[in-house]
């Protein structure tokens, strides 16, 4: 054969195997997906009343910081329990003395408003609030009336839940 035949043999070889670059890929598709749940965190700041003797005759208030967090949009109810001590009530807690065989009590009330009115439970005065992904600061007010502290001497401490339905 020839060398000009053997040339034409040749390309003829090469142009009878597909191309790679010339033909089209093959593709497919896959889903990227997230399911954000609703959630929310709570926590809050002791209440702190102080030291007081029973001569005091105003109200003794503080406050306390309930801080929310819950998912973007997500509509929250912030609820305040009765506390631990026996007998409490939404509208009527009351701190335990802690020294045994004390069985006095300090009559105490929480409020969702600064002017203390609005009395801050489990059904009754709930506060409502959306999120936002971020903190949101509720404040708490509290306040020990005149006369609740003709009490033995001791330490007094009632423990509160706070609850976020959501």
């Amino acid at each position: 054969m020839n060398k000009l035949s053997l040339l034409a043999v040749a390309v003829l070889a090469i142009a009878s195997v597909p191309s790679m670059a010339a033909t089209n890929p093959a593709t497919g598709t896959f889903n990227v997906t997230l399911t954000v749940q609703k959630a929310c965190n709570v926590s809050a700041t002791d209440m702190v009343f102080g030291t007081h003797d029973f001569t005091e005759v105003p109200n003794i208030d503080n406050t306390s910081t309930i801080t929310v967090k819950c998912t973007k949009n997500t509509a929250y109810t912030v609820a305040l329990g009765a506390g631990t001590t026996t007998g409490n009530t939404d509208t009527a807690r009351k701190m335990a003395g802690l020294t045994g065989g004390n069985t006095d009590t300090v009559t105490y009330a929480l409020y969702n408003d600064s002017g203390r009115t609005a009395n801050w439970g489990t059904a009754a005065g709930t506060v409502a609030g959306t999120g936002n992904n971020g903190n949101q600061l509720l404040t708490v007010y509290g306040r020990v009336l005149p006369g609740a502290l003709n009490v033995t001497p001791d330490n007094y401490k009632d423990v509160v839940t706070v609850s976020v339905a959501y």
